[in-house]
């Protein structure tokens, strides 16, 4: 084998390009993934809770987020599931108290959780069976 190609090593922007690559990717599934959730998540909270699109909107816009790059970020070490249930858990409460904090809404808490696992039940089906978000 040639001696060049058994010491190459990536270069520095060819790294830099992957690591870009990476992040694109990630930020686009980000984005299909938070477009779906508001998708499922803005009618139900119009709805239910009697408020703006845009009120409605915040919710999701505030957790998500957080709920993608904390905490399935890469610092955190611990099972899907695990991630899975305390990400959920703290979409719930958090979009529950946006609601019932700053808008003054009654039964946030229910209408937070069923429009929470609405779009994770719909998200995991719709991901099963077309591969979307």
């Amino acid at each position: 084998m040639d001696a060049a190609v058994v010491n190459s090593r990536p270069t520095p922007r060819a790294s830099a390009d992957v690591l870009l690559a990476s992040h694109t990717l990630i930020l686009r599934a980000w984005f299909s993934a938070f477009v779906f959730t508001q998708l499922i998540e803005v009618p139900i909270y119009s709805r239910a809770l009697s408020c703006s699109w845009l009120v409605a909107f915040g919710a999701s816009a505030f957790t998500h987020p957080i709920v993608w790059f904390v905490f399935f970020g890469p610092w955190w070490h611990a099972a899907y599931l695990s991630k899975l249930v305390a990400a959920e858990v703290f979409a719930w409460l958090a979009e529950a108290a946006y609601f019932r904090v700053l808008f003054g809404k009654k039964r946030a808490l229910l209408w937070a959780l069923v429009a929470n696992a609405s779009s994770l039940s719909l998200g995991m089906l719709s991901r099963h069976l077309f591969g979307i978000p």
